[in-house]
């Protein structure tokens, strides 16, 4: 049931291999990368309970020793305060040029252990093993490492891409449910910017995927990461095609932002209504029918995710409030924000030509039916 998705990019290529049971093999397939039979590992607390012994024995089979820092499980690690400790802990380690750092865990360790290889030293390799759907779909494979700054999200970072990826996806299993549906979030994207058919097919299987159907999940997985790999492979620093990926993205951050990266609002989470809004800004923008919204936002609900402002918990800011967070993002060129839009489902693109009123307009009718 083993998929490997190769990532082409010269002298950085690597894989990306995903199926159930790849801990177990680990060392197998990370032997070859090693000078010495060492290893740092990078994980939370919560990960290293569930699965650091299951690594620690995939790696001892093959004779690899390990080093392990746990970090606070959450969002809020991904800043300063648990960046400034990984480095120093793998400078303690000893930790030199030709050795791995793996990265054990969700978006977050993956984010921060993966900058924190690209500035120690002035970089040594790493290695990405996922345990969540979302860090195993998006943020382990590409390259971009980062914290988070006060001003918004990852902004702070380094294009570093990994050495090898190791997507099992057993260790799914153990996700809560809401975890696994934010990850779910992610995959969808994938559908909604660039392959109909693949959001097809998960209209047909994401109920069967989400209940725990390994050949679903595999299969998904499998062409989430095909896609970013073809898109990352054409344009590896995010200046053209890359941007697609941010499907979503725009309102997300913003909306993390709002709600202080906490449990009020998981990212997957975010990027569901943000892709939901993103379609709705496509329609009333002229740009897309009105069925590409009501179809996205149907087959979330069917799903039980998060579709609108409305299902966030507590306060959020207003609309005026979110826009101005919406121009902290990354992708404001020039001053000018970039959005993701599409005229259909799987015809995503870029532009920058979005009045601001509209989108000042689509915040304020939702943050009404909020209020209602």
């Amino acid at each position: 049931m083993q998929q490997t998705v190769h990532v082409p990019l010269g002298a950085r290529a690597y894989d990306v291999v995903i199926g159930p049971g790849l801990m177990a093999g680990a060392g197998t397939r990370m032997a070859p990368l090693l000078r010495r039979p060492k290893v740092a590992v990078v994980t939370d607390e919560t990960v290293a309970a569930l699965h650091l012994p299951a690594l620690r024995n995939g790696l001892a089979a093959a004779g690899i020793k390990v080093d392990a820092l746990a970090l606070p499980p959450g969002e809020a690690t991904k800043g300063w305060p648990q960046f400034t400790r990984t480095v120093e802990w793998l400078l303690a380690a000893k930790v030199e040029r030709n050795d791995i750092v793996v990265a054990l865990g969700g978006g977050v360790i993956g984010d921060l252990a993966g900058f924190a290889a690209a500035v120690l030293r002035r970089g040594v390799r790493f290695v990405q093993i996922p345990t969540s759907l979302l860090a195993q779909v998006d943020s382990s494979v590409g390259g971009k490492t980062g914290i988070n700054a006060p001003q918004g999200k990852n902004l702070i970072g380094a294009f570093h891409q990994p050495s090898l990826v190791l997507a099992d996806t057993a260790v799914l299993g153990t996700l809560a449910p809401r975890d696994f549906l934010a990850g779910y979030g992610e995959v969808v994207k994938y559908g909604l910017l660039g392959d109909a058919g693949f959001f097809d097919w998960l209209e047909s299987n994401g109920p069967a995927l989400a209940a725990g159907d390994m050949a679903a999940r595999v299969q998904a997985v499998t062409r989430s990461v095909q896609m970013k790999a073809d898109i990352v492979a054409r344009d590896e620093t995010e200046q053209g095609d890359r941007a697609l990926l941010n499907l979503g993205h725009t309102f997300c951050h913003a909306l993390e932002a709002a709600t202080g990266y906490g449990d009020r609002l998981l990212h997957g989470e975010g990027v569901a209504i943000g892709c939901a809004l993103a379609f709705e800004l496509s329609a009333r923008l002229g740009l897309c029918s009105q069925e590409c919204p009501s179809r996205v936002r149907a087959h979330l609900r069917a799903m039980g995710m998060k579709t609108d402002l409305s299902d966030i918990a507590g306060d959020l800011p207003g609309a005026a409030a979110l826009l101005d967070l919406m121009g902290q993002d990354k992708k404001v060129v020039d001053g000018q924000l970039r959005f993701v839009l599409a005229r259909d489902i799987g015809q995503a693109f870029v532009t920058a030509d979005v009045p601001g009123d509209r989108v000042l307009e689509l915040l304020q009718d939702g943050l009404r039916t909020r209020a209602a």
